[in-house]
Parts: C-alpha cells; structure tokens; sequence
C-alpha cells in the first residue's frame, strides 16, 4: 500500500470515528432534555408518591393493629376516606359475631404512624399532632 492511500482509509476511519461519537452524544443530549421536568409535574408527582407512602403505610400498620386489639385478622377495608394529601382512613366492619363490630384506622402523614384507631366506638389509639 502507498502512502497516499494509507492516508486516505485512515482519514475515512477517522470521519466514521467521529461521526458515531457525534451520534452518541448527540443522543445523550436528546435523552438528558427529555428528562427536565416542569415544576407541576414535579409537584404531580410528589403528590402521587405521598398518597401511594400513606396508603402502604396504613395497609401495612393497621391490619395489625386491629389483630393486636381484637385478635381478629382484616383483610380488605370496607371503605376508605382520604385527602389524598395529609391522611388516609381505613374503615373494616367485623365479620364474626365474637369479634368487632366496626373498626376505623387513620394515618396522618405528618406524624408518621398510626394517629387514631377506633374500634366499636372505643379509641384504642388516638394521638394529637404536635
């Protein structure tokens, strides 16, 4: 091979080079723009993330709660009623006669836990927010 033409293929080989890492950044750009996201989605998403905490956290909490209490084990709630912001509440009603009658569990993300707990019209739990 001469000269001219070892040039010439590494002049091309180095055009192929810089064209693929022209493409990959070029790429990284595109996917790294695509990422920002507008203060309301933020906010949308924060919102959606504290409600999904509150409700693991109260389907995790009382359902032990309320067997600690009564030894009767729920499952599914009967009935829930929630913000979908700063607290959730889980509502059972028993289903043997020996055991309770209706249970109400309330989570309220600001203190972490388990805030009230009623069963049959007793407070079994009821802690005031600081």
């Amino acid at each position: 091979m001469s000269e001219e033409e070892t040039k010439e293929k590494m002049s091309e080989t180095t055009k192929l080079a810089i064209a693929i890492v022209g493409a990959i950044l070029v790429g990284f750009a595109l996917v790294g723009l695509n990422n920002q996201q507008s203060t309301e989605q933020k906010e949308s998403s924060a919102m959606v993330r504290n409600y999904f905490n509150l409700q693991t956290m109260a389907t995790e909490a009382c359902p032990k709660a309320i067997k600690d209490a009564t030894g009767e084990q729920v499952y599914f709630p009967s009935a829930t009623e929630s913000d979908k912001d700063s607290y959730i509440t889980l509502k059972w009603v028993g289903e043997n006669k020996a055991g309770f009658k209706k249970a109400s569990c309330t989570i309220k993300s600001v203190m972490g836990g388990i805030s009230e707990l009623i069963i049959d019209d007793k407070a079994i739990i009821q802690r005031k927010s600081k």
